[in-house]
């Protein structure tokens, strides 16, 4: 059996670790530079290609076919409800309920699905979204390095698959990166990934902050599932840096009581390998094994993210292409010999015949080509100018692209960060600032908003313009806010 090689590249260091079945044989960190990969996309995909040759190399892993993880960052899921369609219909319908409840335009995402078993009729998906730009990065990462990708999988995919529990809430916390996902009847039922701030130097500093992204996300989760909330016996199940660290793990449960353990790895490790700094690896090496198949409470979910184009083919059989081959050249092998005898004397008069015609052709052939060369003469001075003013509006098209990507990045950023209760009004850009205006019931709620835009790690900075307390007709006291968000991007 050849080894299963899983390669992640996070913002800070390049992991890889191969596998045989469930027993893990190597395993690797190296770590890179700020600014070669940030919120998970490689900026520099020459020198990231050399770090992964360099981390193989060392390890003296040989092996080119590899299935890679990729950042959750900007990345949707939704389990969607379709009426019962047939397998033709089937993928029209996903990419119209997609185009309806993915908050970003269509063209700017891939998208992979997965049916599962629905036990209430009609037809259960499971939908993912993940930014184009990011899958095409990595791949080009890769075909730099050499290696072939059999599959690209997202990382809240793969922490998911190493849980074998029917109900749990599942945290990955990394020195800037945080995942957390529900898992309930082997399907991720909720995922955020987010990036923490960076100036938040040790573990202890980021609790407090992972503490309420991980209320916040309950609570979002039992607000839409009122009938089968979470309670506090469902187990918080931690990985990353918090998996050795018990002393935060009483924050992490909240005054609720959620019971708090560390994911165990459900592979075969062997001595001073630590799964908690592997996590992605471990279920990237878990997509081959048919955990479905085993009874257990493993993550059913197996997209590949990679486009559709770029997926391996599966390979022929040489002997099912060459038997069929062989049998129709030997039924035609006599007849083809007749007909090149009898048809030798024929064809070679009839091509004698068009000789003659060509050359009967090629005065009046010459005198058109004098002719069109004449023409392009007096047509190049025009094409010139043509060819200058071209290139500027295409420069124009391309900076306004870019803009508009910034533009929505910044949108999705404000609607993503805006707690329950608190409303937003306006939005416009104006060069680099962003200014949002909007109302809240209490001063504490347009802080927390106010945090949780500078959390983002979209905004360089975040500036409370105004706080200004007003009495509806009702006598109901609301907070009108005003903040504005400065983002460098734009000056980039």
């Amino acid at each position: 059996m050849m080894p299963e090689v899983t390669l992640f590249i996070e913002d800070s260091s390049i992991k890889v670790m191969t596998a045989r079945g469930r027993k893990i044989h190597k395993w690797a960190k190296l770590s890179l530079e700020p600014g070669l990969v940030s919120d998970g996309v490689i900026l520099d995909e020459a020198k990231v290609a050399e770090k992964v040759k360099k981390l193989l190399k060392l390890q003296k892993i040989g092996e080119r076919t590899v299935t890679v993880g990729m950042s959750g960052f900007n990345s949707v899921y939704r389990l969607l409800a379709l009426p019962e369609l047939t397998p033709d219909l089937l993928p029209e319908a996903v990419m119209q309920e997609a185009g309806r409840v993915v908050p970003v335009p269509m063209d700017q995402v891939y998208t992979s699905y997965q049916q599962i078993l629905s036990n209430t009729g009609g037809t259960k998906v499971f939908l993912a979204a993940y930014p184009r730009h990011s899958v095409d990065t990595l791949l080009a990462t890769m075909q730099a390095s050499g290696l072939r990708v059999s599959a690209i999988d997202l990382a809240p995919l793969a922490l998911c698959r190493t849980v074998n529990a029917p109900k749990s809430i599942l945290v990955n916390a990394s020195a800037n990166t945080l995942d957390i996902a529900i898992m309930l009847e082997r399907v991720p039922q909720l995922i955020r990934s987010m990036s923490l701030p960076g100036d938040m130097a040790t573990l202890m500093e980021r609790v407090p902050l992972i503490v309420e992204e991980i209320n916040r996300t309950v609570t979002f989760y039992n607000s839409s599932h009122t009938d089968n909330p979470l309670s506090a016996e469902v187990p918080i199940m931690v990985t990353g840096d918090l998996a050795h660290n018990p002393d935060t793990w009483q924050a992490i449960g909240g005054s609720e009581g959620y019971q708090v353990s560390a994911i165990t790895s459900p592979m075969q490790p062997l001595e001073g390998f630590d799964a908690s700094q592997f996590i992605v690896n471990i279920g990237l090496a878990l997509r081959e094994l048919t955990l479905e198949k085993e009874g257990e409470n493993f993550s059913i979910i197996q997209i590949n993210a990679m486009p559709h184009a770029e997926r391996p083919q599966k390979k022929t059989s040489p002997l099912n292409i060459a038997l069929p081959v062989v049998i129709v050249l030997g039924i035609g092998a006599m007849y083809f010999m007749y007909n090149s005898v009898r048809n030798t004397t024929v064809d070679n008069d009839f091509k004698r015949d068009q000789l003659l015609a060509l050359q009967d052709q090629i005065p009046s052939e010459q005198f058109a080509i004098n002719d069109l060369e004449s023409q392009i003469g007096e047509l190049e001075p025009v094409i010139e100018p043509l060819r200058t003013e071209a290139d500027v509006f295409g420069d124009t098209y391309t900076s306004l692209g870019v803009t508009r990507e910034l533009v929505d990045g910044d949108t999705n950023a404000v609607v993503k960060a805006l707690p329950t209760d608190v409303n937003l009004i306006r939005i416009s850009h104006q060069g680099d600032i962003v200014n949002i205006s909007g109302n809240a019931p209490d001063e504490i709620k347009v802080f927390e908003y106010a945090r949780a835009l500078r959390s983002s790690g979209r905004f360089t900075m975040v500036v409370i313009v105004s706080i200004e307390s007003e009495t509806s007709e009702e006598e109901a006291l609301t907070y009108n806010y005003m903040f504005s968000l400065f983002n460098d991007s734009y000056a980039e």
